[in-house]
């Protein structure tokens, strides 16, 4: 099974985490029927989950875990919409906006996390011009 990640950048250098019941995570999931490929499925989880529009998602590379592959993309975002319960389980997902060097730690994810963070942000500073190391607005929860 495979399954797409997002390491979603706002204007101002962050990284939107999501708070979920288990801890946190990047939003993504399982690709579905209507998913034309995994842009499509990171595209709609994002909506869906963390009700965020993307633009320019860039492929960083996979992970494996026994059956599954994780594929692991960098976008950003160009707008919030309104809160509404994701429709795959009905829960309300938290948002919030970190400084990069602070998701690994978050989610838990050691080296692997450290490394997909480093290039991610290097993606961000180079492609978006963003500040991913002295990021210009605070962390912050989006309601």
């Amino acid at each position: 099974m495979v399954q797409v990640y997002g390491w979603l950048f706002d204007e101002h250098g962050r990284v939107l985490v999501q708070d979920t019941p288990d801890g946190h995570n990047l939003p993504g999931g399982s690709p579905e029927q209507v998913d034309a490929d995994a842009v499509a499925t990171l595209h709609r989880e994002a909506a869906e989950e963390s009700q965020v529009r993307l633009t320019d998602p860039v492929v960083l590379g996979h992970e494996l875990a026994g059956e599954h592959a994780y594929l692991r993309m960098a976008a950003r975002i160009v707008g919030f919409d309104p809160r509404h319960p994701d429709p795959d389980g009905g829960r309300l997902l938290g948002r919030r906006l970190v400084p990069v060097t602070d998701v690994p730690l978050l989610l838990g994810w050691g080296d692997s996390g450290a490394e997909q963070a480093a290039l991610a942000a290097r993606v961000a500073e180079s492609r978006w011009a963003l500040p991913v190391w002295s990021p210009t607005a605070p962390p912050a929860a989006v309601d």
